[in-house]
Order: C-alpha cells, then structure tokens, then sequence
C-alpha cells in the first residue's frame, strides 16, 4: 500500500509538471505571435521610410548623380523592398495555423479551384496543363489554409518549369484505409515535369528562407514550401518529395480521413486547363 500510494503521488507530481510546462509553452507560443506581429509592423515603418528617401533623393538629384551613383540608389531602394517581403512572409509563416484556427469541414475540390484561379495569369502565360481527379475528398481543417497549400505546390511547379517543355500539373489521390482504431488517411501529390529537385535537398526545401537558386534566376524568399510544411502538419499530416519521380518534381503530403468517408479513392480523369482553371 506504501509502495502504490508512493506512485499515485510520483505520477500526480508528473502530472501537475506536465501541466505547468504545458500552460508555459501556450504562454510562450502567444507571446512569440504577439513580438513577430509587432516586430513586423514596428519594422514596415522604417523600411518604407528608407525607400521613400532613396527614391526622393534619386527624383531631386538624379541628374547629378553619375551612373554609380544612381546603381546606390537602386541597391538600397531594392534592399529595403525586399527586407519588407521578407517581414510579410515571416509574419504568414508565424500565423499559420494561429489565427483562425477554424477547423470545418472542407472540400478539397473546392479549394483547388481557388487555387487555380488565383494562378490564372501564370496558368495563361505558362500554357500549363492540370491534370486532376474527377473528385477529391472531404476532410476536416482550415479552408484558407488547405487554398494556400494547393496554390504553394501548384505555383511551384509552374514557377521552377523546364525551359524546353510545356509545364503538365498532375495531382493524384489516395486513401490509405489505415486500421481498427482509425479512418485512415488520404495521399495526395502534386507531380511535374519541371527542372526538379536533387534527392539530397529533399529535406532542405522545407525549411524557411532556404532557397536552392539565385534571387537573379528565380524571384521568392523560399518560405513557401516551409508555409506548405507546416499547413500540412497542422492538420495531422506530412510532407516529403517523391525521390522516386525523376522527370521533375513530386511533391505527397497526406490528411487524416473523415470517419463516414468510404475507402475507395476518387478515379483519377485528366482535365486539361489551357490558360484558365476550370
């Protein structure tokens, strides 16, 4: 009896830390979302000061100025503005997931179809055709997020399309049935037949500002596909390249199945989008 009662009072002890240390990490999680969104407005400021000055001094003085002197001018102006994109898309990355936090049930089909109409103009300019299931699944998360998931990976692979080939998008789905104490999960890709991605920077895509091309070939801060991460794993997922697919890019993440959804996966049909999405 002395020995359980000493457990009860080890595990309650455990219990009680667990708590705390729970209720300090919500309290520093809210106090990061609090610094990174004042720290980001509090930096806009400054910045856009900076860039205004640098493009008033060019205006009044530009004809005095020499050639070097005006390539200063247009470092410090381009500098600042790129400084402010990046503080935009900290401050995006940091809110994922915290902001709403609205978890209902959501159509894929229907946010693939924002997606793609928020990418018209690159679709149109491209000539890129999607290829995408006659249906795709119901599952439970964040609508806005799940918009911003499928334009990252679409966007991606029109933005990094080979030179000497007219970009083809396939998406793919399939439901893992998965076992007695869960509905399973749902696996979808995004396949290209892009310039690709080397197999040894599978894993450093992922991580924020890592960019695997210079900003003079290819625009962006290289936040998307860290936003695309950590989307997927605020709903219970994961996300990885397919190694395996080597005429371009193939990037799979999986969602957790909805309870009542039946096991068999949509039947993939090709649609074919000749500079607008359907």
């Amino acid at each position: 009896l002395a020995a359980a009662h000493a457990q009860h009072q080890q595990l309650a002890q455990q219990k009680a830390d667990l708590d705390t240390q729970a209720e300090e990490l919500r309290r520093s999680n809210a106090e990061l979302e609090q610094f990174a969104y004042v720290a980001s407005h509090d930096l806009q400021e400054p910045l856009r000061k900076v860039a205004s000055f640098c493009q008033l001094l060019e205006k009044r003085y530009g004809d005095k100025l020499d050639e070097r002197g005006a390539q200063y001018i247009a470092f410090a102006v381009d500098g600042a503005k790129r400084m402010q994109v990046l503080i935009n898309d900290l401050l995006t990355f940091s809110r994922v997931g915290r902001v709403s936090d609205d978890h209902v049930r959501v159509d894929l089909d229907q946010q693939l179809d924002k997606a793609l109409a928020n990418l018209a103009a690159a679709i149109d300019e491209s000539g890129a055709r999607v290829e995408r299931p006659e249906n795709l699944p119901e599952i439970t998360g964040d609508p806005t997020l799940l918009t911003m998931l499928w334009q990252n990976l679409l966007g991606n692979a029109i933005k990094f399309r080979h030179p000497d080939r007219t970009p083809v998008l396939q998406i793919t789905c399939e439901r893992d049935e998965g076992d007695q104490d869960g509905p399973g999960s749902w696996t979808l890709c995004v396949a290209d037949n892009g310039i690709g991605i080397d197999p040894e920077f599978a894993e450093k895509v992922f991580v924020i500002f890592q960019r695997l091309h210079g900003r003079d070939v290819y625009t962006g801060t290289g936040i998307g596909l860290a936003v695309c991460k950590k989307i997927v794993e605020y709903h219970g997922g994961r996300i990885w390249i397919d190694t395996e697919h080597t005429e371009g890019t193939r990037f799979c993440f999986t969602v957790p199945a909805l309870p009542d959804e039946e096991p068999e996966a949509p039947a993939p049909a090709d649609t074919d989008l000749e500079g607008a999405p359907a």
